[in-house]
């Protein structure tokens, strides 16, 4: 029987009723459907100092830290939802990537993140969706040796985008989303990667 393939799917955003953790959630049920087992984290659930060496030296990793450098290299692949500020990632989704790309003692370069895959994706009110944030996620992550998928979702205008249901209210963007989930999971599974959502 094949390994089950698993998943972290993240929300980079602090704000209660996140549009970025609706939007990771339609990609992660999706990647559910075909087969993967999705662990959702939302970061503004997560209590993490703001990164320095000096914090790191003298202090140690904050447990909120530790938990997710040991459940990060258990998994295969991320999803990443981050709203976009100033034209980049927020803080939250940052502040997470320096925490865990830091080593432990006796442990290897960038365990958490090297030879894993992952999807991206943005949410925001702006007309643009974010797409200029991808960008600099796209860089971040193939600096720490993640195989970032060439497809990608943005969601402009999020205010009205979103259904009651939790769904997106245009047809083709909701099967777009869908299909990066579904993209990411047959990657893993090492086949062609499904269908481009654009």
């Amino acid at each position: 029987m094949p390994k089950k393939i698993k998943i972290l799917a993240f929300a980079g955003s602090a704000r209660p009723g996140s549009y970025n953790a609706q939007l990771v959630r339609i990609a992660g049920r999706a990647a559910e459907s075909a087969g993967a087992e999705v662990t959702y984290l939302d970061l503004s659930e997560i209590s993490l100092p703001l990164f320095d060496q000096h914090t790191q030296i003298n202090e140690g990793f904050p447990d909120a830290a530790v938990q997710l450098k040991e459940l990060m290299p258990q998994q295969d692949g991320f999803l990443f939802s981050s709203p976009e500020y100033n034209a980049s990632i927020a803080a939250p989704m940052k502040n997470m990537i320096d925490w865990v790309s830091r080593s432990l003692p006796g442990e290897g370069w960038k365990i958490c993140f090297a030879g894993k895959a992952a999807a991206i994706m943005c949410a925001s009110t702006g007309g643009l969706g974010g797409l200029r944030s991808l960008a600099h996620m796209r860089d971040i992550l193939s600096a720490m040796h993640v195989l970032v998928l060439p497809q990608q979702v943005t969601v402009g205008n999020a205010k009205d985008a979103f259904s009651e249901d939790g769904g997106l209210n245009d047809a083709d963007l909701q099967e777009r989303t869908e299909a990066l989930g579904t993209a990411l999971v047959e990657l893993l599974q090492g086949g062609s990667g499904g269908p481009d959502p654009g």
